[in-house]
């Protein structure tokens, strides 16, 4: 056979798309994609219609024409074959088969076109071979890349090493020669600048922790006074020497994140849950105002869930962060909730007042004749719940597929909110589909997308909550069996805590005149999921 051109047009004649596999002029191809609507007989049923010089086999899809142009000698069974191959290419870059559509994956069609036929004779391959080639994928890139990925972890591990050894070195060095210094658990009470809280929030982040905190001291101010002036090389709290300081904007240059108590999206994640989780919180963060005492208080879910019910693993860990920017606010107590989660363990940094929190719920230092750190986050108090029982569960997700009797499943999916305290914002439900199987979905509630690439339904709700506390989703799949629709994925972020740790009052430790405070509460998944 020789085929001339293939084209996508509309029902009226319109051209949408063509590409042509011989040498011909474009008002001969315009000529000929002109001339096929005047051929159709109205009422008619046909696959094919010749005039004296050329031949059109086409296919309807929807509101459209699959259209091949060939030869009068070419063999018409190949013709057809041929056809159906380009009507299965359709769909794979279009899956609504409308015009806009057609016209944005343009280039991945006309590509794809290409893989199937070679100056007007039809090569073998089928759909698959024709999606790889389209795609391109190279083993030695993925090689390369892996190697590249080895080197960038080996070289920032050897500058965290280096930066571990110059801070080292500068704490030994004022050791020393100069005045005596405290650190976390010392007399002197001062705090790390992130303490116990850069390791907690970098486990809740889900990221490779790749956070360098640069300690700070504090230094007794009555041996600073009968020190003598060699001990230059003494720090300050909040101080860094010069070493440290150009070390440390080496690696900002280089991508390194500094001491960033705020929890980074899923590193290299491809899911479509944990981006647009990282999106939301990265929303719900940039909408805070500031003021000199600042509270963050981070809620991490781990979630593991059976798809007949039980629960696998069921974990809630979080941490509250102090940030004090004006020193007038430096000696406060911080007055908490107690009506946190039943069964919640607590635990306050070394250097808070253990007596004090357990009896009244308040938050302060141990020498409450010093200052809170200024211009640093705080890590004061971190907890951990752990629980097998259900009714822990804030989002309750039911997916029950069955088979259908055709050789595929009818699949229902249905939520509902049990914290009702709660409202869960961005909810993204991804539910894995069979490879090259698209849903057709018959109900739902909120909006859905599927990615013909990674083979997923993305299901999203805007908000969860007491008003609006379930939904539900109905969708059909060919060619599949019930476990093809698991594991689950579902991410979403929340302004109320899960455990319920809540900020009450702040107030200053001598007048106990109360302090304007600004707060900010998220509650975000690391992992849910249903198995």
């Amino acid at each position: 056979m020789v085929l001339i051109a293939a084209a996508v047009c509309t029902k009226n004649g319109k051209v949408i798309l063509s590409r042509q596999f011989v040498e011909m002029t474009k008002a001969r191809i315009e000529g000929l994609l002109a001339a096929f609507p005047k051929l159709m007989t109205a009422g008619k049923q046909h696959t094919y219609v010749e005039t004296d010089s050329v031949r059109y086999v086409y296919q309807p899809m929807e509101k459209l024409y699959m259209l091949l142009i060939t030869t009068k000698a070419s063999n018409i069974l190949e013709d057809l074959e041929t056809l159906r191959l380009f009507s299965k290419v359709i769909p794979e870059y279009s899956h609504s088969l409308d015009e806009k559509e057609i016209v944005e994956n343009a280039f991945n069609l006309i590509f794809a076109f290409d893989e199937i036929v070679a100056l007007g004779y039809r090569e073998s391959v089928n759909l698959a071979q024709i999606k790889t080639f389209v795609e391109m994928d190279s083993h030695e890139e993925k090689v390369y890349q892996a190697v590249r990925q080895t080197q960038e972890r080996e070289a920032r591990q050897k500058m965290r090493e280096k930066a571990k050894e110059l801070q080292r070195q500068r704490m030994e060095a004022s050791k020393r020669g100069g005045p005596s210094l405290s650190g976390m658990g010392g007399r002197s009470g001062g705090f790390s600048s992130d303490g116990f809280g850069s390791s907690g929030v970098s486990s809740s982040s889900g990221a490779s922790s790749a956070n360098i905190g640069i300690t700070s001291i504090d230094v007794d101010t009555k041996s600073k006074a009968a020190a003598k002036p060699a001990s230059r090389n003494a720090l300050k709290l909040g101080g860094k020497s010069k070493d440290v300081d150009s070390f440390v904007d080496q690696l900002k240059n280089e991508g390194e994140k500094i001491a960033n108590l705020a929890p980074a999206p899923p590193a290299g994640s491809a899911s479509a849950a944990a981006s647009a989780s990282a999106a939301a919180k990265a929303a719900i963060a940039s909408d805070i105002h500031k003021e000199s005492v600042h509270l963050k208080i981070e809620d991490k879910l781990v979630v593991r869930l059976g798809r007949d019910g039980g629960v696998q693993q069921f974990e809630n860990s979080g941490l509250l962060t102090l940030r004090i920017t004006d020193e007038a606010y430096g000696r406060i107590l911080l007055k908490l909730s107690p009506n946190h989660t039943q069964g919640l363990q607590l635990q306050t940094h070394p250097n808070v007042d253990k007596e004090l929190f357990k009896s009244r719920t308040t938050i302060g230092l141990k020498n409450l004749g010093k200052p809170f750190p200024l211009n640093t986050d705080v890590g004061v108090l971190k907890w951990r719940f752990v629980s097998q029982d259900e009714s822990a569960i804030p989002l309750t997700i039911n997916c029950w597929p069955s088979d259908n009797g055709e050789g595929g499943c009818d699949v229902n999916i249905e939520y509902e909110l049990e914290a009702q305290q709660l409202e869960l914002q961005d909810v993204a439900i991804v539910i894995p589909l069979p490879m090259n199987v698209q849903p057709s979905v018959a109900e739902y509630d909120g909006t859905y997308n599927y990615d013909s690439r990674k083979h997923v339904l993305q299901w999203h709700i805007p908000i969860i909550d007491a008003a609006n506390k379930s939904g539900s989703m109905e969708f059909s799949c060919n060619a599949s069996i019930p476990g093809d629709f698991f594991p689950l994925q579902v991410s979403f972020v929340s302004k109320t805590p899960y455990a319920g740790v809540v900020a009450q009052d702040v107030v200053q430790v001598d007048s106990e005149a109360a302090v304007k405070y600004s707060s900010e509460s998220i509650l975000f998944v690391e992992k849910y999921e249903i198995v």
